[in-house]
């Protein structure tokens, strides 16, 4: 998170489901993985989005780059504006291993991308 970012919070519950970056005359919606969704635009037009987005998708499937290079399948368990912390999918299973990694927030989709359906 910028120190100029806004936060925003949908009005009907108060979740905060993302930011709002001055640009110019306008704002771009940054999401809670700290990546833009819009390009700039007005006020309005970026607290739709963010609120239209939710925070659905975080409860998909992602892929970390590991440090060799590899990519495992994870779930986001955690975000806060400074950090992500994801887990290794272990497809429910209560016996497996709980294998935890933590990466700044902003992410970048180079290192945390949805996983290809």
């Amino acid at each position: 998170m910028q120190a100029d970012w806004i936060e925003h919070r949908r009005a009907d519950d108060g979740e905060h489901v993302g930011w709002m970056q001055p640009v110019d005359d306008g704002f771009v919606a940054i999401d809670m993985l700290g990546r833009p969704r819009t390009d700039v635009v007005d006020w309005l037009s970026a607290e739709e989005t963010l609120d239209g987005l939710g925070l659905r998708y975080l409860a998909d499937p992602h892929e970390l780059l590991l440090d060799d290079g590899a990519w495992l399948r994870v779930r986001i368990a955690e975000v806060t504006p400074t950090v992500v912390r994801v887990k290794k999918e272990d497809w429910g299973d209560m016996t497996a291993p709980q294998i935890y990694f933590t990466v700044p927030n902003p992410v970048s989709e180079a290192q945390l991308r949805p996983l290809s359906r």
